[in-house]
């Protein structure tokens, strides 16, 4: 069976490949500041979930329904800001006090009004139900630069999954 990908998704990555093919030629790119701001994005995120505030963790994602969503936990998808928020609260009221968030070996790439990243996320805490919760995914984002502001547009959140038992390994090490 052949699989298609998504149009959008195929745009998505010829701007990037065309953007990063230019950005040497036209000498427009501003890597290390970009990097930079997208950094200092990714750590309000992490203390806004660590704060469990949710219109902090939103202000990291496009405010519209361009942001789709793979995330660990079903549905498939999330398409929009709206959606993604509702499963996020869910991450949140789904932890019995504090929970401690934590982004580790993010790696950031840029071309032009385009970036991309990847890494893990660790999350920590006790759960509604008394036990103990300790999940490390496995995170890219895509970002936009949208009125001066990286957003992400795109997530995708995964766990490897162990061959033989069919279960997700959420304490994955390297």
């Amino acid at each position: 069976m052949v699989r298609r990908r998504p149009f959008a998704v195929v745009l998505l990555f010829a701007a990037l490949a065309a953007s990063a093919a230019l950005l040497p030629l036209t000498g427009c790119s501003n890597a290390a500041a970009d990097k930079a701001a997208i950094d200092a994005s990714v750590q309000s995120l992490t203390r806004a979930v660590n704060a469990k505030d949710i219109d902090g963790i939103m202000a990291y994602y496009a405010p519209d329904s361009s942001l789709f969503v793979y995330d660990v936990i079903p549905p498939r998808q999330y398409v929009g800001a709206d959606a993604y928020r509702k499963d996020w609260q869910g991450v949140l009221d789904s932890f019995s006090g504090p929970l401690h968030f934590a982004v580790a070996d993010w790696t950031i790439e840029t071309a032009g009004d385009f970036a991309y990243a990847h890494g893990t996320a660790r999350m920590t805490g006790t759960g509604k139900d008394g036990k103990p919760v300790d999940e490390t995914i496995r995170l890219t984002d895509v970002y936009r630069k949208i009125g001066g502001k990286w957003l992400v547009v795109h997530e995708h959140a995964s766990v490897p999954i162990d061959p033989v038992t069919l279960k997700p390994d959420m304490d994955s090490k390297l």
